[in-house]
């Protein structure tokens, strides 16, 4: 019996050995299917993310496109323009183009007379000073004195930075008397890019990388320049350089996508580098080969039983046989026994299904609360975004009413940043679930609570609470992410305004923050009623709340907590010996940065 069991074990694994040879070649079309879906979801993305980037760079130019044609009709720029030898005209119109360019944001202003020098700029005070320059040679003077809007991007020949330029002509009656240039710096649009895999690339019509997220190819050359386009560059000096190098790219290593902007003749590019569908796509070989392992063995189990039990029953039957010959008084005897044994094999497998059902259920549960805890938190971080661009558009309405467009145009670049805001804190939320791991940022913590009390600078008046800030002048540099940082801030003024809800005037809510030897720390105090002893001892809880009028999921407190220490931070929970609530944020101090958000709350 054994050298039969061998010879029949050998060609059934030999079989399964062959099934699985014939299966491997399937797993090349899950790899190519598994890269198209995944090249597919990268173009995207990309796509969505060079929209966004066009867009912000349109809006910059936009915002100094009309500057020229606007600022030409100024009275002081005019009586320069009439008297140019005058000391006391040239002094008034630097002041007014300085203050103008401090109040805009531009890189620089300057006036030209008609012949193309320069009579008064906003940096005469400077060392690399445009007065007394002569700027004839570039096109958007000839542009301007020709009658048109001169649009020009090059490099400074006196700043030596990269600028976009915009020129009108100044006129009296039908002669053009001067020009007035504005130019704008680009180079924070690179610095918004960040360090992604993802690659920037603009060139302009001579096809000449001008803004890019690598350094290296700045002001190289991604085509062949004929003859004029290099005559044209040696007269107009846009670049550093007289000869850009080409920038000789390995077309089969990226996946690049490209927008034309018409205005400006520019190409927006972005280049994914396709290394970054290698991982995922070799994940989804690997899952497909370890499926179709498990696939072989399990067919080579259920092979194994089966000649197992075929074995045990042709036992049993020469079992039977032996003994019906040798004692007939035992027959019955066996047969109880493999009755016994058959039942006993049914009740295993439904205890075995039993089991699977079990699991299951188990498994739909927790999926179940999983989703519950998600909804109920994406609800509650929503409310105060959802809160404010309900007040921005109440206001829009007065403001259209009134006529008010640019008051109404800016409540609704603020109800876009609260709905980009909303976006970023369901995919932090998202992330929170999925415990994703997010690097932290140095984040200036003054802003941000501005911004926070932002979302609920009408409320707060509404119930007439006054706020007391001490706060240091200068920026207090956390380690955090901004969208969380503004989430615990956001829920903690807002937990705060609750508390004073049920308190009779006055209402005061104390703000302070101070620089420590181990971080920053940061005081919100009320003068509401404070915690319970119930309220102290569960606050952190998911879904604890004390709230009676006013409605709440009791998520606030959790979600700040946990969020604090993802960040590395520490939130405590007190009572002031004076009254009311003290809770103390605790983050640990960031490198300072270079730029600081305004305001969102001028009131407060």
């Amino acid at each position: 019996m054994t050298s039969r069991s061998s010879s029949t074990r050998r060609p059934r694994w030999r079989s399964l050995a062959i099934l699985a040879l014939c299966l491997a070649p399937l797993l090349w079309p899950l790899e190519h299917l598994a890269e198209r879906y995944y090249k597919s979801e990268l173009v995207s993305q990309n796509r969505q993310t060079l929209d966004l980037y066009v867009a912000n760079l349109l809006g910059t130019l936009h915002r100094y496109e009309t500057l020229p044609q606007i600022l030409g009709d100024l009275p002081a720029l005019r009586a320069l323009l009439a008297a140019p030898r005058d000391p006391q005209a040239t002094l008034d119109a630097n002041h007014l183009l300085k203050d103008i360019r401090e109040q805009t944001g531009a890189e620089v202003m300057y006036l030209l007379d008609a012949d193309g020098n320069t009579l008064a700029a906003s940096n005469w005070e400077q060392r690399d000073s445009f007065v007394g320059r002569n700027f004839a040679f570039r096109p958007y003077y000839s542009d301007a004195v020709a009658g048109r809007l001169g649009r020009f991007f090059g490099l400074g020949t006196t700043s030596a930075k990269r600028g976009y330029f915009f020129a009108a002509a100044v006129h009296d009656q039908d002669k053009v008397i001067g020009v007035l240039v504005v130019k704008v710096d680009l180079d924070h649009t690179e610095t918004l890019w960040g360090k992604t895999p993802e690659q920037l690339l603009l060139t302009d019509h001579n096809g000449v990388v001008i803004l890019t997220s690598r350094p290296e190819w700045r002001f190289r050359a991604t085509r062949p320049l004929s003859d004029g386009e290099r005559q044209a560059i040696v007269s107009i000096l846009p670049y550093p350089t007289r000869d850009p190098q080409p920038l000789n790219l390995d077309a089969d290593a990226w996946l690049t996508q490209t927008r034309t902007i018409a205005e400006t003749g520019w190409n927006v590019s972005i280049l994914a580098p396709k290394t970054l569908l290698d991982r995922p796509v070799r994940t989804v070989v690997a899952v497909g080969g370890a499926l179709l392992l498990a696939l072989m063995l399990l067919l080579g189990l259920m092979m194994q039983r089966r000649r197992h039990y075929l074995e045990r029953i042709e036992f049993e039957g020469r079992t039977r046989h032996e003994l019906e010959t040798r004692v007939v008084e035992r027959t019955s005897a066996l047969e109880g026994l493999n009755s016994k044994l058959r039942q006993e094999v049914l009740e295993r497998e439904q205890a075995q299904q039993e089991l699977v059902r079990a699991q299951d259920e188990l498994v739909q549960a927790g999926k179940l609360s999983a989703l519950g805890t998600m909804s109920a938190s994406i609800s509650h971080e929503l409310n105060q975004p959802l809160a404010a661009i309900r007040s921005y558009a109440e206001n829009t309405e007065v403001l259209l009413d009134h006529e008010r467009i640019e008051d109404a145009r800016g409540n609704l670049k603020l109800i876009s940043e609260l709905t980009g805001r909303m976006a970023s804190i369901i995919a932090h939320l998202r992330a929170f679930a999925r415990r994703d791991r997010h690097a932290l940022e140095s984040v200036a913590l003054q802003p941000a609570l501005d911004d926070a009390l932002a979302l609920l600078a009408k409320r707060r008046r509404a119930m007439a609470v006054e706020l007391i800030r001490d706060l240091p002048d200068a920026p207090l540099w956390v380690q955090a992410g901004e969208t969380r940082l503004r989430q615990v801030l956001g829920n903690l003024l807002a937990n705060a305004l609750d508390a004073l809800t049920e308190k009779a005037t006055p209402r005061c809510l104390w703000l302070s923050a101070e620089q420590t030897a181990d971080g920053v720390e940061l005081r919100i105090r009320d003068n509401g009623p404070g915690f319970t002893s119930e309220a102290m001892a569960r606050a952190r809880e998911p879904f604890f709340t004390t709230k009676t009028r006013t409605q709440g999921l009791g998520l606030g407190l959790a979600i700040c907590d946990t969020l604090m220490r993802a960040l590395g931070g520490e939130l405590l929970l007190s009572n002031h010996p004076q009254g009311g609530a003290l809770l103390i944020l605790r983050l640990r101090a960031g490198e300072p940065g270079v730029s600081l958000q305004a305001p969102e709350d001028p009131s407060a």
